[in-house]
């Protein structure tokens, strides 16, 4: 069995590996890290010994350093539709003091990860899926009254695929064509930052596993 405190995905991918069956391996480490392999079922235990054995064996010594938060999937996922939209033509042409609600709503999530820090594996992934909602729900609230732009949440996650695998999903969900780009007025801004932080912050707290004896405060209070 392997030793070292963090995954090693990239070894796979770069030893011809799927996309897929990276990703499986880091999930289900990441899982095997905080709940232990008893929890796994047989054949996902199966999986890893599989991806172990077909591992180079670690020099003698301490492993890498475990895993930074900002590198884990879910993270990269948010932040490169983050990224996306700030490149974009709809936020790039806004007046002073507007600002996408969107991007204001990924910052605020972003940073509530930062701040509970969860493993982030496959449990709390999983859960995450509830998250799409409440994302819904504010963009809904902050389109009230407000001027609304367009912006094609598909194309960047496409042209991503046209150059390089991923598993990553559509940031709305996969059957979502909705287009609508809320702009916020600069003194809407703040508001919506607080009830973005409030909102996501308590649901991250409350759905992820990992975070279920956390005595962190409540994040965006």
């Amino acid at each position: 069995m392997q030793t070292s405190e963090n995954n090693r995905a990239g070894e796979l991918k770069d030893l011809g590996w799927s996309p897929e069956d990276v990703r499986k391996y880091e999930e289900l480490w990441e899982y095997r890290q905080r709940w232990g392999a008893i929890n796994l079922e047989r054949e996902d235990r199966l999986f890893l010994r599989k991806a172990e054995a077909a591992l180079p064996k670690l020099s003698s010594g301490k492993g890498s350093e475990k895993k930074r938060l900002q590198d884990k999937s879910h993270y990269r996922w948010l932040s490169f539709h983050l990224e996306a939209m700030r490149a974009s033509a709809a936020e790039t042409g806004l007046k002073a003091g507007e600002r996408g609600a969107w991007p204001v709503l990924l910052e605020q999530e972003l940073r509530a990860l930062d701040h509970y820090e969860p493993v982030l594996g496959l449990p709390d992934t999983l859960k995450a899926k509830e998250l799409l909602p409440i994302r819904e729900q504010l963009i809904q609230q902050a389109a009230a009254g407000a001027t609304v732009l367009q912006f094609d949440f598909v194309e960047p996650l496409e042209a991503l695929k046209r150059q390089e695998s991923t598993s990553w999903k559509p940031l709305r969900g996969e059957a979502n064509t909705d287009k609508a780009y809320p702009v916020l007025a600069a003194d809407a801004v703040e508001s919506f930052q607080r009830e973005a932080a409030s909102r996501l912050g308590a649901a991250i707290r409350e759905l992820f596993p990992s975070l279920k004896d956390s005595d962190k405060p409540v994040f965006g209070a």
